[in-house]
């Protein structure tokens, strides 16, 4: 199941400051999810004046249960980073145009 999540950061004067905090390893656990197929695709979100002020990520987990259990040990929730995050489940449309081959998609019954 597919799940899109957006996660926005503090506004306060040490937002930036926890984001970067713990950035390495948010970057460093995004890219393990990607290799396990679990995370699909991720960006910063960018105010006008390209600073980072959140994120956006496509997950895929069996269930629910264990994008909490991501979300638990996410590094920006951990460290306070997302002040908010948004949860929707989603469907993507042939995954296999955006990173990897659709034998790799049809493997986990997409």
């Amino acid at each position: 199941m597919q799940f899109l999540v957006i996660g926005k950061d503090g506004k306060d004067e040490k937002a930036f400051e926890r984001r970067m905090a713990v950035r390495v390893a948010h970057l460093k656990l995004g890219d393990e999810m990607e290799k396990s197929g679990e995370r699909w695709y991720g960006c910063a979100i960018l105010d006008n004046a390209g600073q980072m002020i959140g994120s956006m990520a496509v997950m895929d987990f069996p269930a629910e249960k264990e994008l909490r259990a991501w979300l638990d040990r996410e590094p920006y929730v951990v460290g306070k980073v997302w002040e908010t995050v948004e949860v929707y489940k989603c469907n993507v449309k042939n995954p296999w145009k955006f990173n990897r081959p659709e034998e790799f998609y049809k493997k986990r019954g997409l």
